[in-house]
């Protein structure tokens, strides 16, 4: 069982990126992670979260999916300290998202990790 899978961009240029970059774009999917939030009120609420890593280039690719088992320890922790307030409003997605960013970027260096791109952010 592969823990993460890797698609090439196909179809020329991406979306602010020259020709040159696009290429050697790539995507490593990360596997969905549903964790359980803290909460004040008692209840169990629950945050499902699926994100695709966009690594700087091909050869980074194979050092984000070796790292796998890190990335997943190193955001279990940042999930699992999530309130549900905390993703409420229209910014919610982009402050997680800025935050996975950081985190990936600590875990695997600044050139490593282009964006992050969320699938899936549901909370229960």
């Amino acid at each position: 069982m592969a823990l993460a899978g890797v698609w090439p961009f196909a179809g020329g240029e991406t979306a602010g990126q020259p020709s040159g970059q696009a290429a050697s774009a790539r995507y490593v999917d990360v596997p969905p992670m549903v964790v359980t939030l803290r909460s004040a009120d008692g209840r169990q609420h629950f945050l499902k979260l699926h994100f695709v890593i966009v690594a700087s280039d091909s050869a980074q690719v194979g050092r984000i999916t070796s790292a796998m088992p890190l990335i997943l320890d190193t955001l279990q922790s940042f999930l699992r300290e999530l309130r549900p307030e905390d993703l409420s409003g229209s910014a919610a997605v982009f402050r997680v998202k800025e935050e996975i960013l950081v985190r990936l970027r600590d875990a695997l260096g600044h050139d490593g990790v282009n964006e992050v791109l969320i699938q899936d952010l549901i909370e229960q």
